[in-house]
């Protein structure tokens, strides 16, 4: 009884903590704020696109929409879409000529993921921009988001600036799991903090909306820096860090938003993809993987089979992990969590589970070679 109180106290105490950071996320992380005056800058938008006909075009019209911005331009990549990519993309652009569509039917190079080389090949078609914006397809802007990211690039003098989008979430898989990437930081890293320092260990970032200084883009050699990785946008923000440039981290709240995954198939596919890479193979997964057991499913399970003080402090614990995960969606959205919040909440340790899952199974798939993401092999 002795060693399983100790369990439990230990486990919420790291679910406090986690709280803990969580609330301070809340009340001082950085926020994207409306840009107070036009950019008169050079901004080049840059889209990787496969087989996203469904997609983008409600991305262009977003982009068509933009103000603040004196001298924007778009390139869009049809990286060997099969669903009719190309023709939605120019139906959508109509007139625009601020946007060039580009289309590539070669396979990476060896030694490269899709994405990196469909984003290694949008920076080379640009030049002589100050800024660039690596966009996906699934991203929905405000109308003065893109200024207000070049305002914040320029404000904090920062290489790359990531404005957090709002993950939406509408089917049950995707509530229970999509919510844990901005729990993820939200609940573990200072952020205001992390800013500050060049520590690689420190980086967020997240691919869906990145604005970089176009030099310092460049001293780094672009996406060939990270041409291997899977998770290119954290792999590209901690080589910026390694040469001496800053990356910050900005919750766009409601300038910016995505709904990355549509369904169960599309969520599972999605995060075998790369989970197992995120924690630098399976010593550091499963090292992660106990420490989210012991915070988030010891304490529950204490406070539903316990009794006495082993009952009151699995309660404490498991309550520490619900509010985590309501202050980080509240930092990410800006607002108060929905009804829907709140239930994907009070089901954080199934979303734990759910993980846990997600990752052994990346893992296999890893090791069996038999990863593959849009039709290509990883």
């Amino acid at each position: 009884m002795t060693r399983l109180a100790g369990v439990v106290t230990a486990g919420s105490a790291v679910a406090v903590l986690g709280a803990a950071v969580a609330l301070a996320n809340r009340l001082s992380a950085p926020r994207l704020r409306p840009a107070d005056q036009d950019i008169t800058e050079p901004v080049t938008v840059l889209i990787p696109a496969r087989d996203e006909a469904d997609r983008l075009p409600a991305l262009i019209a977003d982009l068509r929409a933009q103000h603040g911005l004196s001298d924007l331009g778009v390139l869009i990549l049809d990286d060997g879409s099969t669903d009719g990519t190309a023709d939605a993309a120019l139906a959508a652009i109509g007139d625009d000529e601020r946007f060039f569509l580009s289309r590539n039917d070669i396979d990476p190079p060896p030694g490269w993921t899709g994405k990196t080389a469909a984003c290694a090949r949008l920076g080379a078609l640009a030049s002589g921009e100050d800024v660039l914006i690596f966009l996906d397809a699934d991203t929905r802007l405000a109308p003065g988001a893109l200024a207000a990211a070049v305002r914040e690039l320029r404000s904090t003098g920062a290489a790359l600036v990531c404005p957090w989008p709002r993950q939406l979430a509408e089917s049950a898989a995707e509530r229970l799991v999509q919510p844990l990437l901005g729990w993820s930081w939200a609940a573990t890293l200072p952020v205001a903090l992390a800013n500050r320092t060049l520590r690689p260990s420190m980086a967020v970032a997240c691919g869906q909306f990145l604005v970089f200084d176009a030099a310092a883009y460049r001293a780094i050699g672009g996406h060939a820096a990270v041409a291997d990785s899977v998770t290119e946008d954290l792999a590209i923000a901690r080589e910026l860090r390694r040469s001496g440039r800053h990356t910050t981290l900005v919750v766009a709240g409601t300038l910016a938003e995505t709904r990355m995954y549509r369904n169960t198939t599309e969520l599972t596919e999605g995060y075998t993809r790369w989970l197992w890479s995120a924690y630098g193979g399976p010593a550091g997964s499963i090292a992660v993987g106990s420490a989210a057991a012991l915070a988030f499913w010891a304490p529950p399970l204490a406070a539903l089979c316990g009794r006495g003080r082993l009952r009151r402090v699995g309660l404490l614990g498991y309550g520490a992990g619900v509010a985590a995960r309501l202050l980080a969606r509240s930092t990410e959205t800006g607002g108060r969590p929905t009804r829907a919040d709140i239930v994907a909440a009070l089901a954080h340790p199934l979303s734990v589970a759910a993980y846990l899952v997600l990752s052994a199974r990346s893992h296999r798939a890893y090791r069996d070679n038999r990863l593959r993401w849009k039709r290509r092999a990883l």
